[in-house]
């Protein structure tokens, strides 16, 4: 599936965020038990197939108090292969001093490039902590944050980004007041998922909110991000919103080659990968065998076990639209080594790509739900002294999740 292309001309400019230049505006989303060492190792080598440079590629969320207390599975997260170059992170947490003090670890021990932070997860066991898309509510505290964070990185030149939702619902917006209070506290750039925690990932993605994002943040990136299932997805979104490149979430789950597509669009050319069910399956083969890479710390057996078990969730997304019969999908998400898993791919032969049936949506898109919030959190946009000290203790029990 490897892509060469001629000169042609690009889209958008190099994206710059602080002293880091990337060729291709595009970031790979954090996604938790997704974006981990392997899987980012298969997305990247996709967007370098094309010749250019492939991106930002960033790590599954890691909250501060794991990072802080030096947790070993925290530690395994923001751990990275010899060949990621630069090296992204994301951040959760909800309280100044620690996020400083995660990113300073981060940044002062050389752990990674760049440093993202997570306002935008809808995940109720974290916004009902006051946590993630609920945090840029209380104003003070959503500032303190970003505060901390760009400070604790700035001696070591890492720069440090804020990713985040429109808000909590329709009546509590956030996006438009937190996007300039980012810019004025150094931040590097802003990524906007365009729907609101309510929303969760139902519905469409708000593109419009985007383009008014860009109108209030003048002076650094604002990228783009929700329902990007293509290049051409990614290329009407700049040209209806005016960012300045695009975060890719759950589109490329399944499909690491999809940033081959963007890698390719964003400069230009109209060549797309089309995968053979063969194809896919050397992937899949491929991703199993990073995937034991990833968990081995000296037990190869165990870490095996592990790869295979965390490998089966991928199958439903790899195996989207192309005709795979129900037994044979049942029996790759049951794999437990990486003979059965060489067996049950070479079982499935070869298909030509199915077209449209193997692209579109990947994943749950559910239904809005209400917000899981704090008890009264929206009846201020201030935090109390008795919320500062709850939310030290919420960020204690989000530990690690």
């Amino acid at each position: 599936m490897t892509t060469t292309l001629d000169a042609a001309q690009r889209v958008l400019p190099p994206l710059r965020i602080g002293p880091i230049t990337v060729d291709t505006p595009v970031v790979l989303a954090p996604m938790a038990g997704v974006t981990n060492t392997a899987f980012r190792t298969l997305c990247r080598e996709a967007g370098a197939s094309t010749g250019h440079h492939p991106g930002l590629y960033v790590a599954e969320m890691v909250t501060s108090r794991a990072l802080v207390e030096r947790n070993p599975e925290a530690l395994r997260i923001v751990t990275f292969g010899p060949q990621e170059s630069p090296r992204s992170v994301q951040v959760y947490g909800v309280d100044p001093a620690t996020v400083g003090e995660a990113v300073r670890i981060i940044a002062a021990e050389d752990r990674a490039d760049h440093v993202d932070l997570n306002f935008g997860c809808p995940v109720p066991k974290v916004t009902r902590k006051g946590g993630g898309g609920a945090l840029p509510w209380k104003r003070q505290l959503f500032t303190d944050i970003v505060r901390a964070a760009v400070r604790a990185a700035e001696p070591h030149g890492v720069p440090v980004t804020v990713k985040m939702r429109e808000g909590i619902d329709d009546e509590h917006l956030t996006y438009l007041e937190a996007g300039p209070i980012a810019e004025a506290e150094g931040a590097a750039a802003v990524a906007l998922h365009a729907r609101t925690v309510a929303m969760h990932y139902s519905g469409q993605a708000r593109w419009p909110s985007i383009a008014r994002l860009k109108e209030a943040v003048t002076g650094v990136p604002v990228l783009g991000n929700g329902d990007i299932w293509s290049a051409e997805d990614a290329l009407r979104m700049v040209a209806e919103t005016g960012a300045d490149g695009v975060v890719v979430g759950r589109g490329c789950q399944g499909r690491p080659w999809l940033f081959a597509d963007l890698a390719a669009a964003f400069h230009g050319h109209t060549v797309r990968v089309r995968p053979t069910l063969q194809q896919v399956a050397e992937t899949i083969y491929r991703h199993g065998e990073l995937m034991i890479d990833f968990f081995d710390d000296g037990d190869r057996a165990e870490a095996e076990g592990k790869g295979m078990r965390d490998l089966r969730k991928h199958m439903a997304w790899y195996l989207k639209g192309y005709a795979v019969g129900g037994e044979s999908r049942h029996a790759l998400a049951l794999v437990s080594t990486l003979a059965e898993l060489r067996e049950r791919l070479d079982a499935l032969g070869d298909a030509p790509y199915p077209g449209k049936d193997a692209e579109g949506q990947r994943g749950r898109a559910g239904t809005p739900k209400t917000p899981h919030l704090p008890y009264g959190w929206l009846d201020s946009r201030d935090l109390s002294p008795e919320w500062e000290a709850k939310l030290r203790e919420a960020e204690l029990s989000v530990s690690g999740g």
